[in-house]
């Protein structure tokens, strides 16, 4: 059983705020087990206070954001996917932990794992065929197994973040 996740705030946690120009950035840190919210659009003034209240750090691409004195922020200058996460993984020291795939991609709640003898007709047979191992978001009800998706995402983690380079 998978202990509970650190909350932010703590010393065990590093909790994130992405802001509305990296959300395929906040999927992968949520893939990766970190605690990161994403607002398709919230004002900047709304994103430094919930910050401030949780303990969070705010990734940007926004130079304007990134430059206001009263906010934990960390700019991100570049555009792509796997540039943002290895300059996290450096800045931060993140990596591939054993808790990884613990929080649901699209809103960032802890999974639950779940029998698959419950899925019914929630998920193809073939699916319920190939894997054992089941998770489900107690928020959105969103069903996780480790098939593709997961196999893809963490071959491109794993290029990335073990193939760091840190200056």
């Amino acid at each position: 059983m998978m202990e509970p996740a650190p909350q932010c705030g703590t010393d065990a946690a590093l909790c994130f705020i992405a802001d509305c120009h990296l959300g395929k950035l906040a999927k992968y840190l949520r893939f990766m087990g970190y605690d990161t919210l994403y607002f398709s659009h919230i004002e900047d003034n709304e994103l430094i206070d919930l910050a401030s209240r949780e303990a969070r750090m705010i990734l940007t691409r926004d130079r304007e954001l990134s430059q206001r004195k009263n906010a934990p922020v960390f700019y991100l200058d570049p555009i792509t996917l796997g540039e943002q996460l290895e300059i996290l993984a450096c800045r931060f020291d993140l990596e591939i932990r054993g808790d990884i795939y613990r929080r649901c991609l699209v809103c960032n709640t802890l999974l639950q794992t779940i029998d698959k003898q419950t899925l019914h007709d929630e998920i193809p047979e073939r699916v319920k065929s190939h894997f054992d191992f089941f998770q489900r978001c107690p928020s959105c009800g969103r069903i996780y197994w480790q098939g593709d998706h997961y196999r893809n995402m963490m071959a491109f983690l794993r290029d990335v973040i073990e193939g760091k380079t840190c200056v």
